[in-house]
């Protein structure tokens, strides 16, 4: 379903709620510091001074990841979507 909508924070073709997460990635971007290593982990080419930099802002890391993996925006977002997915077990905010 490309070009499906515009989807911030996911692709149309994930029946993510949009709400929920971009409130997961409210969670991430407060726990950058300990959330960057599992980042260094999915995208091992990212430095850390790239990592520092991006701060936990997402569209900085979905750049960076393009940039320095050679990957299309909907392949980042499909990669993004599933760690921010498996990152909401770890971040248990209420």
């Amino acid at each position: 379903m490309r070009g499906h909508g515009q989807a911030v924070l996911a692709p149309g073709w994930l029946s993510i709620n949009s709400k929920d997460a971009e409130m997961n990635w409210d969670r991430i971007e407060g726990n950058w510091r300990q959330v960057k290593g599992s980042v260094k982990q999915r995208w091992g080419r990212l430095t850390d001074d790239q990592l520092d930099v991006i701060a936990g802002k997402r569209d900085s890391l979905v750049g960076k990841i393009q940039e320095t993996y050679g990957i299309s925006r909907d392949e980042t977002e499909k990669q993004l979507v599933d760690w921010q997915t498996r990152m909401k077990a770890v971040i248990h905010v209420k």
